[in-house]
């Protein structure tokens, strides 16, 4: 618990160094991102501040996480034709998502950093591994 209350203060104060008004649905938003031990999207955000206020609208979440996302303390990532998924930043990873059970799966930097300068090096092309996750079938899929 008391990781989570300093992680949460840590944004919190990375709002304010930015001119950001700390509003308590801001305030619930952010700890409902630092409890979350998995991606969550917008309408899981909105599902989860609800439960501790109410009357937060599901607009001023998404609003909420745009802002966050504008400010770099957020990640959103879009899999396949599923809802974009959020979290906060932190440690550099890439997803790969089930295109069956749709469960998503953190991969460590370095398999993503590999793809990255190969596609540099081939393609001239630069991955945003945060924006977009691999598809493709999970292990209890394939069985």
């Amino acid at each position: 618990m008391g990781l989570e209350i300093t992680r949460t203060e840590e944004v919190l104060a990375t709002l304010r160094e930015h001119a950001k008004r700390i509003t308590a649905p801001k305030r619930a938003v952010v700890e409902v991102l630092v409890s979350a031990d998995d991606h969550l999207t917008a309408d899981e955000v909105t599902q989860r501040v609800q439960q501790l206020r109410p009357d937060v609208s599901p607009s001023t979440v998404y609003r909420i996480l745009e802002e966050l996302d504008d400010l770099a303390l957020v990640v959103h990532s879009h899999a396949g034709q599923a809802a974009a998924v959020y979290h906060l930043a932190g440690r550099s990873h890439g997803h790969v998502t089930c295109e069956n059970c749709h469960v998503t799966f953190e991969v460590s930097s370095d398999v993503f950093d590999r793809l990255s300068r190969e596609l540099k090096s081939t393609l001239g092309f630069v991955l945003d591994r945060h924006h977009v996750a691999l598809s493709g079938l999970c292990a209890h899929c394939q069985g």
